[in-house]
């Protein structure tokens, strides 16, 4: 469906001349980006033409795809103003601000807390295909000049019924257990659990009327840290849903809110976060770039564990780009970090999944993108020698990248085995990503596809793989 408005649209039609992209290729990518957010759209070389010479405005999710496709091709965040689609939507640019004050910085993250509390739904549903991970440049380049704010205390409540009065240390720790929980239930369950709504709708209802309230320095930077990781935690469920559009904007907000809180560890969290998603996303380079600022702000600063993360998460983005020496250095890094930490250390409470076998799973996912089979097999059983109770997602991935592994070493019973054991755990979460992963392995097992094991394991997931994420 479309709306018409009057005369051509100028601004579409240069910045399509801009980018060096046709009529047919721009349809083309729209339809792409469509088919990933699970939208069937048929728009071709006549569609683009009536948008560009009569004005015809696409309607729903339409605009963002246009903006996203014009966006990858030329490497940078094209607004929907420039390509002359502002007026279709009310809010595109909600939770892409980084404000250099901290009044700014509350305003932002109210903005973003005020959206509907589903990702996927409602707002969300119109900025489907928005991600662009250019969005991510002005982000981190303000954090990493200043990664803390001088003073970020509120004398006086902000007006209005929705403020909270004085906050004290008591406020901030319950928000503080409300993410802990959180963070389990998103082990345990997966992003797209019914439970995860309960973390946009804590800060709606809960984070964002004591942002408004009244409170001290250190009140506030505690304040600030509870509800960064929140947002954080936001934007890794959104992630894990495949809602990538969402998760950008919780990711920012995080950072900023990071920041604010002065907790550069925290930062780094949410920078390695980005990174993950970037390098899921295909943008490895972004990757690598958003990890080593994680580490380079952090030298000096962060625990021996977090700074083993932050290479690991260097690692799996170097691996990505295909920079074999790289990934190399930064993974003995990481396990050189990890051997050096001890209890008593004061590691973050974010960081309590994280040990041997989370280093060990994430190393086999390397060596899968270097193509180095035997190094993978040899990291996954590693990875897979820890009971995971807590952490049912991450032993349904490992369960895959156990499958990749014997299925490259030419191993197709053992491959279809540890394949089917990730299918019964990917059954019981929600998890978009998991199902990605196992789409994945079945794709790679699809030469295979008249042996009677293969064929079982693609029956044994078909009701997985039609599960809307």
């Amino acid at each position: 469906m479309s709306r018409e408005q009057r005369g051509p649209n100028e601004k579409l039609g240069a910045v399509l001349a801009l980018a060096g992209i046709s009529n047919a290729g721009l349809a083309r990518r729209v339809n792409d980006l469509g088919a990933q957010r699970g939208l069937t759209l048929r728009y071709d070389k006549t569609s683009v033409a009536r948008w560009v010479t009569k004005g015809m405005i696409p309607q729903g999710a339409a605009p963002h795809l246009i903006a996203a496709a014009i966006s990858s091709k030329l490497g940078r965040r094209v607004p929907l103003h420039e390509i002359g689609l502002a007026d279709t939507d009310p809010a595109p640019e909600v939770g892409l601000a980084f404000p250099r004050d901290v009044r700014g910085a509350v305003d932002s993250a109210m903005e973003l807390y005020r959206l509907d509390v589903a990702p996927g739904k409602g707002i969300w549903q119109s900025l489907a295909g928005s991600f662009t991970v250019a969005a991510y440049a002005t982000p981190v380049s303000r954090w990493l000049i200043t990664p803390a704010d001088a003073y970020v205390g509120r004398a006086t409540p902000a007006q209005g019924p929705a403020a909270a009065g004085r906050v004290g240390h008591t406020d901030v720790s319950k928000l503080r257990e409300a993410a802990e929980e959180a963070r389990r239930w998103d082990s345990k369950y997966g992003g797209g659990d019914w439970r995860s709504s309960m973390v946009p709708e804590c800060l709606r209802t809960d984070a964002a009327p004591l942002l408004l309230g009244s409170y001290a320095d250190d009140v506030g930077r505690s304040l600030f840290r509870a509800t960064a990781e929140l947002t954080r935690l936001a934007g890794w469920m959104a992630f894990d849903t495949g809602q990538q559009e969402a998760a950008q904007r919780y990711y920012i907000q995080a950072l900023r809110l990071a920041r604010a809180a002065a907790d550069v560890p925290l930062g780094g969290y949410v920078l390695a976060s980005m990174s993950l998603q970037a390098t899921y996303r295909g943008f490895a380079d972004e990757g690598v770039d958003l990890a080593q600022a994680a580490l380079e702000r952090n030298r000096s600063v962060a625990t021996a564990r977090t700074m083993s993360f932050f290479h690991l998460v260097e690692a799996r983005a170097l691996a990505k780009a295909h920079d074999a020496p790289g990934c190399g250095a930064a993974l003995s890094a990481a396990e050189s970090w990890l051997e050096r930490s001890r209890e008593g250390d004061g590691d973050p409470g974010w960081l309590d999944f994280y040990a041997h076998d989370r280093l060990a799973a994430d190393a086999a996912e390397c060596y899968i993108d270097l193509k180095v089979p035997g190094q993978v097999r040899h990291f996954t059983e590693q990875a897979l020698s820890e009971p995971t109770e807590e952490f049912v997602r991450s032993h349904g991935l490992r369960l895959v990248v156990a499958a990749v592994a014997e299925l490259e070493s030419g191993n197709l019973d053992a491959a279809c085995a540890a394949g089917s054991r990730a299918v019964q755990v990917a059954g019981r979460i929600s998890s978009a990503r998991t199902t990605d992963y196992v789409r994945n392995l079945l794709h790679r097992l699809a030469p295979y596809g008249d042996e009677p094991l293969v064929k079982e394991l693609q029956e044994q997931a078909r009701p997985l793989l039609a599960t809307p994420a």
